[in-house]
């Protein structure tokens, strides 16, 4: 595989369970807010042995593995063999994607080799090839469709979406949320160094525009499950 780094314990990829994650390098979209940069190009490759022993030295602290990157569905066949290896160790595995490579999602839903999926929605479909500089969004939508029926199917056990919000776009949000359907929505807060990120308060404000209970995740606050402020919801539709 071609290998990104290693994090032996976190408790911050997957809620509620510590795990390791492990980042599998190279990615064909370039996020001008990735925060993983380093590793969307270039090369290090590993022995899948090599990687595993890795995991299994984190084993007495955590009760999952996260794959993220990068891109990890890039390399799919790594990583459904890291994935098989993982769940023979007794690990829960989770995904953490941009949907570009649908194949790969399916390969490890219809092999059992996933128990958590979550989906990056980087911007409306009418903006997102443009945004992203490639041809990407039906590849997304297919990635989208597959997890949403293999969740409500039971053969995904946990499946979200995430959306990484910055400051001005705020107005991509109801938009998005009726775009993702009935899904777990989780409103990420964007970190870059050009902008100042949106504070808890402005991010519940604008889960306020939906008609939906969502996550919040920011860097102060940690994740939190938040159902909307009902008087400000209504007192957005007077003024509409």
């Amino acid at each position: 595989m071609n290998y990104g780094g290693f994090i032996p314990l976190s408790t911050v990829d997957w809620r509620g369970k510590s795990v390791c994650t492990l980042f599998l390098r190279g990615c064909p979209v370039r996020c001008a807010y990735c925060q993983n940069s380093a590793i969307l190009t270039g090369k290090d490759m590993r022995d899948i042995k090599e990687v595993v022993a890795m995991i299994r030295e984190s084993l007495l602290a955590v009760s999952a593995v996260v794959f993220s990157g990068g891109e990890p569905t890039m390399q799919k066949d790594a990583l459904l063999a890291l994935a098989t290896e993982a769940k023979a160790l007794g690990l829960a595995v989770g995904i953490h994607t941009n949907g570009v490579f649908p194949d790969t999602l399916q390969a490890l839903i219809d092999g059992g080799l996933v128990d958590h999926i979550a989906l990056d929605i980087k911007a409306r479909w009418a903006r997102y090839n443009n945004l992203l500089k490639g041809n990407y969004v039906e590849n997304v939508q297919r990635s989208l469709a597959l997890c949403r029926e293999a969740h409500k199917s039971g053969r995904l056990p946990e499946f979200e979406t995430v959306v990484t919000l910055f400051r001005g776009y705020d107005d991509e949000v109801p938009v998005i949320a009726q775009e993702v359907g009935d899904v777990d929505l989780v409103l990420q807060q964007g970190v870059t160094g050009q902008v100042r990120p949106l504070s808890e308060d402005e991010m519940k404000a604008i889960a306020d525009t939906l008609p939906r209970a969502v996550r919040i995740r920011t860097r102060e606050g940690g994740e939190i499950f938040y159902e909307g402020d009902r008087s400000r919801r209504d007192a957005r539709k007077r003024q509409g």
